[in-house]
């Protein structure tokens, strides 16, 4: 069982009542996860904490006494100050504190040679009853925290617990009932376990019981009293890897049970406690599991309960979902390129039914964790917002409320699509029994470099999971942390008989110019970004690039046009999601409308929604608006240019000569006109009377897209999972040779393909 101990001995006091009872026991599952560290936690000290209200804290025996087994009074004051604080600013804190048998052991020592004569102190000195000692001590401790508290105007209650205690249904409810009393009253609860009277045989090593010691006591509590935290405060500043005091042991920040549980070398036990580190990490791995989030940290600092809630990375974190924020391990770009071939080679070779379910245990995972994501983006936000990010990539970065539900429904819609892979798309018979099919097959390995946003990461991924593709994946540092919680939890998904190398997160920029050099085993780079990242991208490698620059994407209003239905296309176009690559940036308007009052109303709407106008020569002096410096430009915010144009003929010309061959639309009423537009448009995609937004991989019913491609090899506009497939030939005979093509007929009959 290792360093881990038995959660069903917490929960056995909950089995214990009647369904129908009220209960203090919550669902494991609902409880609140509220700390979450950063993941790059090797080079970072800040750490995220929220929504806690109610916090269990453990003070030990080794930091409640000094070596010598007297009171350490400097460090118990100091931490009856911090809970004074955390107290006068709302929170709820709840002490479990040891010391009870050390003090009353030196007390009745010193008690014993007093009244000792020279005599008694000759005979051989019988060891100390440690109930005696318990009950002794007791006195003392509690004594000594109410004269504390008192000097700091805080009132302090003693609860005194054994382990038969919580069998007891009654005894729980009434624990709930004076817990909530005494922390309305903000009186702090000070719990330990009455030693004095334990029925317990041996208490200081039976671990058979629903607790066996303070550290598994404020663990039950914790989950008893649904806490938001656990505090165990410790000797030493955390969990080391080794003995504290060998020098090559190291601190470990974050707990992650399959890493270190076999790693760990624990040292000696508490010179004074039942356990020291061992007991407080088995404590913590079993609230932790339960979902309690676990800080252990050193009682000796005088302030590092209040910086563990300051977000301060200090101690060692035991979190329920500390396994997904493990750092990738540094891989040579080489050998992770090689290893996601490898791994879409076995993903190819499962069946469609296990491909496909592949998919659906990511939708769950991503759903089962939305909150966890969540809290990664809100903090990849703020970051950006405290770096001073323009608000157009703040806007790409965040993720709205809904939108992991969205993505998970997205990815739900692309497994259940006809199967890509191995699909028949023509069968010829060359000649008599020699038929050859030309089938749909995976491009191999793409490397996908983006900026910003974090969704791009899961339609990616779960479009390259469909198409039967190894991936690499490069995200823009701002999303860092959405980035390696949405790769860990796809990651996680995917089964071990395919492995979650088939998706590698490429977390250093210094990295892509090695990937660029592997045109032997990449066999696709899509560059999501900036012009200056794909000409970069273009300028940088032998391997095929496709992708688009700009969005500068075009509504052409006619002169025949509805003002009405151009009204909402174009406000759909600009202001539904400005920074996205398909919203319009530039209005295109006939000439013939300068004076149309719809046409005034259109503007007036555009600027009560916050939209900057900038005009064109003619636009700028009609309208009276800013000249824009350039036509081909991108704003990605809430703003646009507009000019006027002649005719359908010169929006044409205005569009190839500014645009980036995107999206562009014609609102129009006259269809020659249109026609005219749609026709002579060089564009990926282009538009009659509906808004350049629709330009997607999801609305275009592709599931997802892995982006939008302004090229013209291999594929254009939105590209979904047909964009990730290349073609093989498959050739049946039946013994034939070619012979210098002697005594072979060939047919070249076109087949009916089969379904």
């Amino acid at each position: 069982m290792g360093h881990l101990i038995k959660v069903q001995n917490l929960r056995r006091c909950q089995e214990a009542a009647p369904a129908e009872s009220p209960s203090l026991w919550t669902e494991l599952e609902s409880l609140p996860r509220h700390i979450v560290f950063d993941m790059d936690g090797m080079d970072r000290s800040r750490a995220f904490v929220r929504d806690v209200k109610r916090l269990v804290v453990k003070v030990g025996t080794a930091v409640v006494t000094r070596a010598d087994g007297r009171l350490a009074l400097g460090r118990l004051g100091a931490l009856c100050e911090q809970i004074k604080e955390l107290n006068s600013q709302g929170y709820e804190v709840i002490v479990v504190s040891s010391g009870a048998v050390g003090l009353g052991r030196q007390r009745l020592r010193y008690r014993r040679l007093v009244n000792s004569s020279f005599a008694d102190l000759q005979k051989p000195q019988v060891e100390l009853d440690g109930k005696a000692c318990a009950a002794v001590g007791q006195n003392c401790l509690m004594a000594l925290y109410d004269t504390l508290f008192n000097q700091l105007d805080i009132t302090s209650a003693q609860l005194l617990v054994t382990d038969n205690d919580f069998r007891d249904r009654d005894f729980r409810n009434q624990l709930s009932e004076t817990l909530k009393s005494l922390l309305k009253l903000k009186v702090i609860p000070i719990f330990n376990e009455n030693d004095a009277v334990s029925t317990r045989e041996a208490p200081y090593e039976d671990l058979s019981g629903i607790f066996w010691d303070n550290d598994s006591l404020a663990a039950l509590l914790a989950l008893e009293l649904k806490a938001d935290l656990l505090v165990l405060l410790s000797d030493v500043e955390g969990l080391y890897s080794g003995p504290p005091s060998d020098p090559k042991s190291k601190l470990i920040h974050t707990y992650i049970k399959e890493r270190h549980q076999g790693e760990i070398t624990f040292g000696d036990k508490s010179r004074v406690g039942r356990g020291g580190m061992t007991a407080k990490v088995k404590a913590a791995v079993s609230a932790a599991s339960a979902g309690i989030p676990v800080v252990i940290t050193s009682g000796y600092a005088a302030e590092n309960i209040i910086k563990v809630l300051q977000g301060e990375r200090i101690g060692t974190l035991f979190h329920q979902n500390a396994h997904l924020w493990a750092p990738v391990k540094e891989v040579d770009a080489r050998e992770m390129a090689v290893a996601a071939r490898e791994s879409s080679r076995k993903l190819q070779a499962l069946s469609s039914h296990d491909r496909r379910k592949i998919l659906l245990d990511i939708a769950d995972a991503l759903e089962a964790n939305e909150k966890l994501i969540n809290s990664e983006n809100e903090a990849d936000v703020a970051a950006a917002q405290q770096a001073g990010y323009e608000k157009s990539l703040i806007a790409r970065l965040a993720l709205k409320p809904g939108k992991i539900s969205s993505l998970a429904n997205s990815i739900r819609v692309l497994a259940n699509m006809e199967d890509p892979i191995g699909h028949i798309v023509k069968r010829t018979q060359l000649a008599d029994g020699l038929v050859l099919e030309k089938t749909s097959s995976p491009l191999g390995v793409l490397l996908i470099v983006f900026e910003s946003r974090p969704e791009a990461l899961v339609q990616i991924a779960s479009l390259a999971i469909r198409s039967g593709n190894g991936l690499l994946l490069k995200g823009g540092k701002e999303a860092k942390r959405s980035n390696a919680i949405l790769h860990q939890i796809i990651t996680t998904a995917i089964p071990d008989s395919v492995g979650g190398k088939l998706i590698g997160l490429v977390t250093s920029r210094d990295e892509i110019p090695d990937l660029l050099k592997l045109d032997d085993v990449i066999d696709l780079v899509i560059p999501r970004g900036s012009n200056k990242l794909v000409s970069q991208i273009k300028n940088s490698t032998k391997i095929p690039v496709l992708g688009h620059a700009d969005g500068i994407c075009h509504v052409y209003i006619d002169k025949s046009a509805n003002m009405d239905m151009a009204k909402r296309i174009v406000m759909d176009a600009k202001v539904d999601y400005p920074a996205a690559c398909n919203a319009m940036e530039t209005l295109l308007v006939h000439e013939d409308l300068v004076q149309n009052a719809r046409l005034n109303e259109l503007i007036v709407d555009l600027q009560i929604e916050g939209v900057t106008l900038y005009g064109g020569p003619r636009a700028s002096s009609l309208l009276k608006i800013p000249q824009v410096g350039s036509f081909h430009h991108e704003y990605n915010s809430l703003a646009c240019t507009i000019e006027f144009v002649d005719d359908v003929y010169a929006a044409i010309d205005h569009i190839h000569q500014h645009g980036s061959a995107h999206t562009d639309c014609i609102i129009s009423e006259d269809n020659e006109v249109a026609e005219v537009f749609l026709r002579q448009v060089d564009s990926a995609a282009v538009f009659h009377n509906a808004s350049t937004r629709f330009c997607d991989g999801a609305r275009f019913g592709l599931g997802a897209e892995v982006g939008i491609s302004t090229g013209r090899i291999h594929a254009r506009g939105p590209v979904g999972v047909e964009g990730l497939l290349t073609t093989r030939w498959i050739l049946r005979g039946t013994g034939q040779v070619v012979d210098g093509d002697r005594g072979l007929v060939y047919t070249h009959k076109d087949l009916t393909i089969e379904s």
